[in-house]
Formats: C-alpha cells, sequence, structure tokens
C-alpha cells in the first residue's frame, strides 16, 4: 500500500491536496523523503506529504552553516565535556545529534508506519567506503541513535559485504553512492542474504525499511560531462532521461524477482526524477528548492512508472556511451569495478571533502580565528 496507508480513500475528485506532493502520497503508493535533515525543510516536507528524510557530509555541513547560532554554541559546549577530542570526533557527534533531531519529527509515521517509512537516513563516514567491518561498526552505532534511524552504506566494492552483514544485524539500510543497475542489483541480494539469515533465525524483519538509492541526476552529469570531455554530439535533452531509465528499468527487475528493499530516486536535476517515477511502490527524495518547484508546477500527478522511456533515446545512449552501458546492463559493472565506476569516484570525492567542512566549523570554534578576535 505504501504510502496510501494513511491517505484518505474518498472518491479523488472531491479532495483537495495541499501540493502536487501530497497529492502523489495520498492517491498512489509512491513515497516522499525529504532530501535533508533540516527542521525548517523537513517541516514544510512532512506538511507536504514527506514520510522519511536524509542526512550525508554535504547536508551536515550546511545544516550547521545555515545555523549556526545553534549549532556554534552546541560545538563550544562539546569542546569543553570532550577536552581532548580531535574535530573530527566532535564533528561526527554534531552529525548524530542533528539526525537524531530530524528523526525526532518523524518518529510519529515511523509508528504510523509500522518501520517501512518515518526514518531518517544517516550516513556512515565516506572514508570508511574500503572498510566493511569500519562500515558495519558504524552502521550499529547509529542505528542506536534512535528507533527510526536507516543508515547509508555507499555501494563500494566494501559497501556489499557490509549492506548484507548489516542487514542480517537488524539494521535498516539506504544503499547510497549508488547510479547503475548492477549496483542495484547488488544491492538487492546482498539484502536478501542478509533478511533470509535472520529469518533463518526466527530474527524479526516485519519491522525493518531497507532502501536503495539511484542517484539519478548524478549519473546524467556523468555523462554530461563525458560528452563534452568526449567530442560526442547528441541530442543533449537524451541525456535527461539516463538516470530515469536506469531506475525504470531496476524497478521492474526489481518487481520482477520480488526483492524486499525498495528504490529510492535522489540527486533531482529535472522534475522527470519525480514525475516519471510517480505510481511506483518506491521512494522520491528531492531536495527543499525541488520540492517547492514541484509544488508549484501544474504537472500532472499521474502515474508514468510503467511508461518505458522512448526507445530511441535509451538506443542512442547505448550507442555513444559506454558508461550508459555499463549503467543500464545487469552485467555492466562488477562489484570489484564498483569503486572505479566515475560517478562514484566522483560522488565519493564530494563526500570526503565534505567532511574535511565539517571539521573546518569545528576548528572554528576549537581554534578561533585570532584575526577576529
Amino acid at each position: 500500500m505504501g504510502c496510501r496507508l494513511v491517505a484518505t480513500m474518498a472518491i479523488e475528485t472531491s479532495v483537495t491536496y495541499r501540493s502536487p506532493l501530497h497529492q502523489m502520497t495520498q492517491t498512489t503508493p509512491t513515497c516522499f523523503w525529504n532530501d535533508s535533515a533540516s527542521i525548517e525543510e523537513l517541516t514544510y516536507a512532512i506538511e507536504h506529504g514527506a514520510v522519511g528524510a536524509t542526512c550525508n557530509p554535504v547536508i551536515a555541513a550546511a545544516v550547521l552553516a545555515g545555523d549556526a547560532a545553534t549549532w556554534r554554541p552546541r560545538t563550544e559546549a562539546l569542546l569543553r565535556e570532550l577536552p581532548t577530542a580531535t574535530e573530527d570526533t566532535i564533528a561526527w557527534k554534531l552529525v548524530e545529534e542533528l539526525s537524531v533531531r530530524a528523526a525526532r519529527l518523524l518518529e510519529p509515521i515511523f509508528e504510523t508506519h509500522h518501520g517501512r517509512n518515518g526514518r531518517l537516513s544517516i550516513q556512515t563516514d565516506p572514508r570508511f567506503f574500503r572498510d566493511s567491518e569500519a562500515i558495519v561498526k558504524q552502521a550499529l552505532a547509529f542505528s542506536r541513535l534512535a528507533p527510526n534511524m536507516i543508515v547509508k552504506i555507499p555501494v563500494t566494492r566494501a559497501g556489499i559485504p557490509a549492506i548484507d552483514e548489516a542487514t542480517y544485524q537488524g539494521v535498516s539500510i539506504n544503499a547510497t553512492v549508488s547510479f547503475t543497475l548492477a549496483q542495484s542489483i547488488a544491492v538487492a541480494e546482498a539484502v536478501e542474504r542478509g533478511l533470509r539469515r535472520r529469518e533463518a533465525e526466527g530474527k524479526d524483519i516485519a519491522s525493518m525499511g531497507p532502501v536503495c538509492t539511484i542517484m539519478v541526476g548524478r549519473l546524467d552529469d556523468w555523462l554530461k560531462a563525458a560528452m563534452e570531455r568526449e567530442g560526442i554530439a547528441v541530442d543533449p535533452g537524451y541525456l535527461e532521461w539516463a538516470g530515469v531509465a536506469v531506475f525504470k528499468k531496476a524497478y521492474a527487475i526489481f518487481r520482477e524477482r520480488g526483492y524486499r528493499v525498495r528504490l529510492l530516486s535522489a540527486a533531482f536535476r529535472n522534475h522527470m526524477h519525480w514525475s516519471e517515477f510517480i505510481g511506483a511502490d518506491a521512494v522520491v527524495s528531492p531536495t527543499a528548492a525541488w520540492q517547492k518547484r514541484i509544488n508549484a508546477s501544474d504537472i500532472e500527478v499521474i502515474p508514468r512508472i510503467d511508461t518505458p522511456v522512448d526507445p530511441k533515446v535509451v538506443d542512442t545512449l547505448l550507442a555513444h556511451f559506454a558508461d550508459f552501458r555499463r549503467a543500464y546492463t545487469e552485467d555492466g559493472l562488477s562489484v570489484e569495478e564498483f569503486d572505479r565506476f566515475g560517478a562514484t569516484r566522483q560522488t565519493l570525492r564530494q563526500f570526503c571533502a565534505a567532511c574535511g567542512d565539517l571539521n573546518a566549523f569545528v576548528r572554528n570554534a576549537m581554534i578561533p580565528d585570532p584575526a577576529h578576535g
């Protein structure tokens, strides 16, 4: 039933919806999560039907900088409480605290949806992307921060066994740094292994709510860069469909095989990263800016998940872009190749760099700039 769990199943023509996103959540199985842990942004999103939210180092750094009046004093307090802690330790304490704050807003939804929604995604340290053991250890710790945490694990060579083990340990995971069909299927299989191990031991899985993100817009970005780098000439509009095509193909395979992990669309670059997935038993996760653009639009809220991408677009992308062939075919990448995929490297670099931004925020409180008194 998805997000229609709390919907009024009255005649839809007699209902007034607050926005297109709200209409989607009340009339289709498609769920909407807020792509931010900002309290202000999450509050707006919940008013328009959101049933989840996310955090990562980039988001956390933006939240801290955007609400320094709250987080600078809290940073100073942590420095007093932990006088020998490094800036890295303090930074991740702040990530945990801002994630717990956002999770509290979602707890009523979590209870209503019995664990399937109402979760806050907190991301493991991206610098652990090569270390399965470190990822699992942090995932277990993060899962205990609040009852409605879901933990983001990167879809790297080390991330796949970490997803299997964390799932077995009872952690609801959100696979991230994921762009391709091969990655999403590897995630689904890893989650299934973890769930089957739990089931074999009589452990609960009913309250778990794993998802697999496909960062559709970041795949588009990578192919657009390839077009410029390699001097490829195709209709530039075709590149807006690359992530959509991968997501739709993955969704069809997930349904056919009965995988128990939902897909999630993230990294919005155009409205199709929402509108083309309406009707799916899946999650869309727009930023606050994209939510407002969608809610101000007159785009019709109708199911499009089963409408195929124009074969001419797909065939053109397959013919001209090696990385689209890798992204669109099930055997396009092996697990050993995940870390070398261009969009993976680009995203990991950004996430790791954001850890430096988090540390810089702490450093400014730990060692104030003498030039500013």
